[in-house]
């Protein structure tokens, strides 16, 4: 047990004496640091006469007031680092300085000199600072060399403002209290220029492009204030935005040329007045829900289709209620229960967005409309009511009166087959299935003169009237009625009628002579097909 005790507490000391030699260790090498820096600071301090700086990589870590007051002289140059402004503002004078430096760690200390010979940089490496030292070479002060270094960051600035100013394609000018130009830009003297009668020689202060009334009539120039001119021999307007910013006691005024836009404004508007004129006369019912399924528009069609009120329409209904107000109104398919009409609708919606959305309402008046949903753009939808209770009724009629004509060809007791001009069979009577022992009426595809003629030969002996036929049914012209025989395998003869219809079409009548004895005629295979 004493001997367990002894390896613990052995153990802890010796984890003790490590965590001390470690801690000791650290702040030793604080210690020097903190010596090392105050070193290097003190360094810089003492040469206050001088221009020096101490950079940790790449950011500054101390400088003599004279180099503070030349960093400060060009703060203005956009870079990103401490580096990258020193380094801007002695490129001029010393073009290779960033690849020079790089080598600093590596040499211990380097000399650079400007290319003109008037400036000396002396760089040294200690314990991972570069302690860099601008020196005039020609007076060996400060002073001359911040002044020249100042001068040239100023002057660069200078340059490329300028440049700015006379490369930007707007037009920039700057006026006093009383209203005078001061200031302006290339673009805004070209323009002037051509304000004035040709031949003019261009004079100080400028023609005003824009004056006083106009920039009062533009209100607010914290916000664009749209504004026109027109140059001289030209008819065209020219458009302007105009912007105001106040510097001091004068003004400075922007004018970005809006001639595309207005125009833009102009064809849109141009083109909704279109569109309005076109859904005011269009004879389908439109209306368009947003993304939050409110109506945002409809035409005068809409009102006159599903009787709902202006007043309705116009307070911007969501689609419920807009459903909602139709069911009310008897406008819709009664439906059977009100859950099933609601998730009904949700389908509805749901299917419009889709795009697959088209039924026909039967409505309680006995009117029918077509329905259509499509989407529009940024999630609206639109719906489209039409209506086709005249198209409907038509339809009916229309199949009313075939059916009749049915009718009455199966009533007739001879087979009758007729040929569209492409030899199509269009319409058979009963007489002709039990004839020929083929019912048209039961086959989905078309049915042409050459399949019916195969039906017509099994039971038929061989004869050349089914060619003649043929010939007849192709030809466009000079087609007149004729009427030939048929034999039949059971030894009777058929008469076959050829009559030629309107828009090319044919009728072939087949029927039996009243004086022929025969098994079972036609008309007898009716009766017993029949019963």
């Amino acid at each position: 047990m004493g001997a367990q005790m002894y390896n613990t507490f052995l153990s802890i000391g010796i984890v003790l004496v490590a965590f001390l030699t470690a801690f000791m260790a650290l702040l030793a090498l604080s210690v020097v640091e903190t010596r090392r820096r105050k070193s290097l600071r003190q360094d810089a301090s003492a040469a206050d006469g001088s221009m020096v700086f101490l950079f940790d990589d790449e950011a500054i870590c101390d400088a003599t007031p004279s180099a503070r007051q030349m960093l400060m002289a060009g703060r203005h140059t956009g870079a990103s680092s401490d580096w990258q402004h020193f380094a801007q503002l002695l490129q001029s004078r010393f073009p290779n300085l960033t690849e020079r430096m790089g080598e600093l760690a590596d040499l211990g200390t380097l000399t650079l000199t400007s290319h003109d010979g008037s400036n000396r940089i002396d760089a040294e490496w200690r314990d991972g600072l570069a302690k860099i030292e601008l020196i005039d070479a020609e007076s060996h002060g400060p002073t001359t060399a911040m002044d020249r270094l100042s001068f040239d960051a100023m002057q660069h600035e200078l340059e490329s403002l300028r440049a700015m100013s006379e490369h930007v394609p707007l037009m920039v000018w700057r006026e006093d209290e009383g209203g005078a130009i001061t200031w302006a830009n290339k673009t805004y003297l070209d323009l002037a220029e051509k304000m004035g009668e040709p031949g003019d020689i261009a004079i100080w202060p400028p023609v005003k492009v824009f004056q006083r009334t106009e920039l009062v009539d533009a209100k607010d120039l914290t916000q664009p204030g749209r504004v026109a001119i027109q140059l001289h021999g030209d008819d065209t307007r020219h458009w302007f935005d105009l912007h105001d910013a106040s510097l001091g006691n004068n003004r400075l005024y922007t004018a970005v040329p809006a001639d595309g836009i207005v125009r833009a404004e102009a064809s849109r508007t141009v083109f909704i007045s279109t569109l309005t004129k076109t859904f005011a006369h269009l004879p389908i019912g439109l209306a368009i829900f947003d993304r939050k399924r409110q109506l945002t528009l409809f035409n005068p069609a809409l009102t006159d289709l599903i009787a709902l009120p202006v007043d309705f329409l116009v307070g911007k209904p969501v689609l419920s209620s807009f459903l909602d107000r139709l069911r009310e109104k008897r406008m819709m398919p009664e439906p059977t229960d009100y859950i099933s009409w609601r998730q009904q609708m949700s389908d509805l919606e749901a299917a419009a967005v889709n795009g697959t959305y088209e039924e026909t309402w039967s409505l309680p008046t006995g009117q029918t409309y077509r329905v259509t949903g499509r989407p529009h753009p940024d999630g609206a939808v639109a719906f489209l009511f039409e209506d086709i209770s005249s198209e409907i009724s038509l339809t009916r009629r229309f199949r009313s009166e075939l059916e009749m004509g049915q009718a009455a060809l199966d009533c007739i007791g001879d087979a009758i087959a007729i040929f569209s001009a492409g030899g199509v069979l269009s319409m058979s009577n009963k007489a002709y299935s039990a004839l020929w022992g083929d019912d048209p009426s039961i086959t989905l595809g078309d049915i042409h003169l050459g399949d019916a003629v195969k039906t017509w030969r099994q039971v038929s002996a061989d004869t050349p009237v089914w060619q003649q036929l043929k010939e007849f049914v192709a030809a466009n012209h000079d087609r007149k009625a004729w009427r030939n025989t048929v034999p039949l395998a059971d030894g009777r003869m058929l008469t076959c009628d050829v009559t030629p219809m309107m828009r090319g079409a044919t009728m072939v009548r087949f029927g039996f002579d009243a004086s022929q004895t025969k098994p079972a005629s036609a008309q007898d295979r009716l009766l017993t097909a029949e019963a």
